[in-house]
């Protein structure tokens, strides 16, 4: 017990509690003698005084979300061809043929939209890098044609003057290794290329030892090889040196025409009999198709045991082997249409290439006197636009233009 004596408890009753003055009832329980402090209390509301009221805060009117922007329309090359009429679609299909000495007598042509030129002659002119520069400045929509050469090497270049001489395939083959030959065709390549010339009609890819071309034999030293993977190998190298130069490489001619019955410009050929073909003539450009290669020439010899008609016009061989059992995507072009092997079929120039695009080509070829160039040129034109479907037109269209790597967006 603390010192001093117990202390009284004070007890605080509830009487108490609504006592204003709480003296004495320390909320401490102090002893006596000792007066807790007052405690504040509010002071009482006055009688009269309302509750203040807060004040309601405005609503704020919700903002509507902008509505999402319209979709912007993608632009395709295929949408713009949709607008493209009917005669300009054909005359993207057509290679005009001409001499290299004097480009410009095909610029009407190249104005309407050809879709290619096709150079003829032996020795080209110093000036034709310009020449083709203003032919092409000529074409519509800034869609310039194609610029094609027979650059095979041997006997078979249109402007060694320019580009540099190659042997023929066969020697090359037979004295270069394939990185030789892809070597030599890129230097070649570039001078082509630097002269205005886009596309070589070259490789050939067919198997052939005869001693031609004559005739009688449509390739002989135009081949590489008889042999398979000799002709395979050496033809790639030189397409593949040709595609590093920028010159887009055309493989011929499919689906192979080395121990051909005749050359198809002099008579009604015939290629070796289709389950032979298969098994040796067929197999580079199977390997072309592997490579990704861009481009390929069918022949005009009809196939024994796949097709009575020439190749060039055949939904059989375009559409079904090339197309539909190979998987080519790339573009298929015709070899001359003015060919003894088409007319001896009983077809005209301007009723070939209506066929051959409605099998499935994409371009088609033909020749003659230069004179008569810009009427074939016409009927060649009219009878396409009149015969073939528009949207197989289209895919064809789709196949140049992806040739000469160009977008219309």
């Amino acid at each position: 017990m603390p010192s001093g004596g117990a202390r009284p408890i004070v007890r605080c009753g509830a009487a108490v509690l609504t006592v204003v003055s709480l003296a004495g009832c320390g909320a401490s329980g102090g002893g006596p003698g000792r007066t807790a402090p007052p405690t504040a209390s509010a002071p009482p509301p006055s009688a009269t005084a309302l509750p203040t009221a807060t004040p309601a805060l405005p609503t704020a009117t919700p903002t509507p979300a902008p509505a999402p922007p319209s979709p912007t329309p993608v632009c395709t090359t295929a949408a713009v061809l949709a607008t493209w009429s009917v005669q300009r679609l054909a005359e993207q299909t057509v290679v005009v043929p001409v001499s290299e000495s004097d480009v410009s007598v095909v610029a009407p042509e190249v104005a309407a939209g050809a879709g290619g030129v096709i150079l003829f002659g032996s020795s080209a002119p110093a000036n034709l890098a310009a020449a083709l520069a203003a032919l092409a400045r000529g074409a519509p929509g800034g869609v310039a044609p194609l610029v094609m050469s027979d650059e095979e090497g041997g006997a078979i270049q249109r402007m060694a003057n320019l580009a540099g001489t190659m042997p023929s395939a066969r020697q090359m083959a037979a004295t270069m290794s394939a990185a030789q030959i892809q070597a030599l065709a890129a230097q070649v390549g570039q001078r082509m290329r630097a002269a205005g010339v886009t596309m070589d009609l070259a490789p050939v890819l067919d198997l052939d030892a005869g001693d031609g071309p004559s005739a009688t034999d449509p390739d002989g030293t135009r081949s590489f090889s008889l042999d398979t993977g000799v002709a395979t190998a050496d033809g790639l190298a030189f397409a593949a040196g040709m595609r590093s130069a920028g010159v887009v490489p055309v493989v011929k001619h499919f689906p192979g025409l080395g121990g051909a019955s005749g050359n198809t410009d002099l008579v009604a050929a015939t290629t070796l009999p289709w389950n032979v073909l298969q098994g040796a003539g067929l197999l580079p450009f199977t390997a072309a198709v592997r490579a990704h290669m861009p481009a390929v020439m069918v022949s005009d010899a009809a196939v024994p045991g796949l097709s009575s008609l020439p190749a060039s016009l055949s939904p059989a061989v375009i559409g079904t082997v090339l197309r539909g059992q190979l998987g080519f995507t790339g573009l298929v072009m015709t070899d001359s249409l003015s060919a003894v092997s088409v007319s001896a079929a009983g077809y005209s120039v301007p009723a070939a290439a209506a066929a051959a695009l409605s099998a499935g080509a994409d371009m088609v070829m033909f020749n003659g006197d230069a004179a008569a160039i810009p009427s074939l040129t016409a009927a060649v034109v009219q009878r396409v636009a009149a015969s073939v479907e528009r949207d197989r037109l289209q895919d064809a269209v789709l196949h140049v233009l992806a040739a000469k790597q160009l977008s219309l967006c």
